[in-house]
């Protein structure tokens, strides 16, 4: 019996919900990615887009309500957080899983033609110093001239660190964030529900998933480095608030 959609609507509202305490000013965020991607696809017929780390598509959906006439790819290695996006999606956001950065990863996405963006919120802090500067390059070779990178997540600053956490912090606090449930709980009490079991035991059954969370610690500057190694042309950070920023890369 497949997942209903009752079920999949109520844990992805919870895991909205959780999030709100790891993303500063989330919804703005979201926003600022949606508003750099429709920028960019301006006047293209049935642009294509690559959510990574799609999650259960948050970012994904959002994007699709704003560009209802892209097509966009959603990868994640999560098969619960995939089942819950395949379950509520739209009709234009396809769900892949696959391991970012790991071999033949890009093959598994499918696509027909050089992407016209990749988009990641709260995802690629994940990978390391090494793993990104591959996925850079991968990710530039199937990006077409002009085309961008969107990452949206934990970056770290290169000066003034400690007070640009503590300005997110108290920014999360005044939009009472942290009264949310945290990644943990959230985990916890899906697991006991009856309806999820055969999600969760093929979720066990993939390596890597355990410990994703943890943050590879690179700053703004090195991201920029490592982006412009990989062959993007322009680099910068277009929305920040604390350590949640929106870094840009064109192809």
């Amino acid at each position: 019996m497949g997942l209903s959609m009752a079920t999949a609507a109520l844990w992805v509202e919870r895991w909205e919900r959780q999030q709100q305490r790891y993303a500063v000013d989330r919804e703005e965020r979201f926003t600022v990615v949606a508003d750099v991607v429709e920028h960019v696809t301006e006047g293209r017929m049935n642009p294509l887009i690559v959510d990574l780390g799609c999650g259960p598509g948050s970012l994904a959906v959002r994007l699709a309500r704003r560009l209802p006439h892209a097509r966009i790819v959603a990868v994640d290695m999560d098969p619960l957080l995939l089942e819950f996006g395949r379950t509520l999606g739209p009709p234009v956001v396809r769900y892949v899983e696959a391991v970012i950065g790991a071999d033949g990863w890009t093959s598994a996405l499918g696509l027909d033609g050089p992407l016209d963006a990749a988009v990641s919120t709260t995802a690629l802090h994940y990978l390391s110093d090494e793993q990104l500067q591959r996925v850079y390059g991968q990710l530039a070779g199937i990006l077409r001239p002009g085309g961008v990178l969107v990452n949206a997540d934990h970056l770290l600053q290169e000066d003034a660190a400690d007070i640009a956490a503590h300005v997110g912090r108290r920014r999360a606090g005044r939009q009472e964030a942290f009264a949310h449930e945290n990644w943990e709980s959230w985990w916890a009490a899906a697991q006991q529900d009856p309806e999820l079991t055969d999600l969760f035991a093929e979720r066990r059954r993939c390596p890597g998933l355990h410990g994703s969370s943890r943050n590879n610690g690179l700053t703004v500057n090195r991201h920029a480095q490592l982006l412009r190694q990989a062959g993007f042309c322009q680099v910068g950070c277009v929305w920040q608030v604390g350590n949640s920023c929106v870094l840009v890369a064109v192809r």
